[in-house]
């Protein structure tokens, strides 16, 4: 059975909209087979509906345009028409193998002092739509693989979660360790 076919019994089980049910099928795999690779993504990744979900959380983030000028409010100009021929022109490249991602856009940024300019680098809209699809499509999988107590870089967690969770763990063990995780958490520092 593909995960698409799984996907679409998910949701119409469970009542989710396409994209999460996509997740939650990869999320399922992953866990229940620690070994399974996945070998078919790609076709997962140029999806219709994974597109505009991934299009929906770059327009609402907003952003500088990339190295082509082209920003967010050209290619809405056109209305959802104008939004889904670039959607469906960037899964047409992703399936035929001939998208290749644009150069980053260098913009300096004047510091005071004689340190050296640092460069904030954008991505282009289109560039950004695949990041965010392929991030759709992978972050299930590698969820999968976390421990519980692993907070870095994860969705809906926090530094404040994790220190939670020391605090709840040596509750009992010591003062020293917990008076430490007080200070640094009322102080901000690392």
């Amino acid at each position: 059975m593909s995960a698409g076919m799984s996907a679409r019994s998910v949701r119409q089980a469970d009542g989710l909209d396409p994209v999460r049910a996509l997740q939650r099928v990869l999320y399922r795999s992953a866990k229940q087979d620690r070994t399974r690779r996945f070998h078919s993504l790609f076709d997962k990744l140029a999806r219709s509906d994974v597109m505009w979900r991934a299009w929906v959380d770059v327009a609402t983030n907003k952003g500088a345009p990339g190295v082509d000028g082209v920003n967010i409010a050209d290619i809405e100009a056109g209305g959802i028409e104008s939004v889904r021929a670039f959607l469906d022109g960037l899964a047409e490249q992703l399936r035929t193998g001939t998208y290749r991602p644009k150069p980053l856009r260098r913009v300096h940024i004047p510091k005071p002092g004689n340190r050296a300019d640092p460069a904030a680098r954008y991505p282009a809209i289109g560039d950004r739509v695949i990041m965010t699809a392929a991030k759709i499509v992978l972050e299930p999988i590698f969820e999968a693989d976390f421990h519980p107590v692993s907070f870095g870089f994860r969705p809906k967690r926090s530094a404040q979660q994790a220190l939670e969770v020391v605090r709840q763990t040596t509750n009992g063990v010591g003062v020293g360790c917990s008076t430490l995780i007080s200070k640094r958490a009322s102080t901000n520092r690392p």
